[in-house]
C-alpha cells in the first residue's frame, strides 16, 4: 500500500468550517476511484494549509489521479500548487473495524 500526503499552503487561514464546507463540495468525486482505500481530508491548525492523506491499494492507482488535469483543479480551487510526500505502508492499524490490514 502507498500513503501519499497531499499539502498546499491556503492563500488566507480558513476555519474548519469553512474547510468542512470547501472539502465537501469535492468528496463525492473519490468514493469511486479505482485503487484508493481511503481520503482524510485536513486543515492545519492555524488554518493556513489543506490537503489530504490518501491510502492507496498501490503506487501505479494512485498515479491515475494525480494528473496534470488534478494539479490546475487543485490550484485554481485552493490558489496554491499541492505538493505531494509518498510513504510505503506496510501495515495499518484500523480501530474502527478492528483490524490490522496488511500490503501482503
Amino acid at each position: 500500500m502507498i500513503t501519499v500526503l497531499v499539502q498546499f499552503k491556503l492563500p488566507q487561514p480558513v476555519t474548519c468550517e469553512q474547510a468542512r464546507e470547501i472539502f465537501l463540495a469535492t468528496a463525492p468525486k473519490y468514493r469511486e476511484i479505482p485503487g484508493l482505500l481511503r481520503k482524510y481530508y485536513v486543515l492545519s491548525e492555524d488554518g493556513g494549509t489543506g490537503g489530504g492523506v490518501y491510502l492507496w491499494k498501490s503506487r501505479e492507482d494512485s498515479a491515475r489521479l494525480y494528473t496534470q488535469e488534478w494539479k490546475t483543479m487543485v490550484r485554481e480551487r485552493y490558489g496554491a500548487e499541492a505538493s505531494l510526500t509518498y510513504f510505503e505502508c506496510p501495515v495499518v492499524v484500523d480501530n474502527v473495524y478492528g483490524q490490522i490490514v496488511t500490503d501482503a
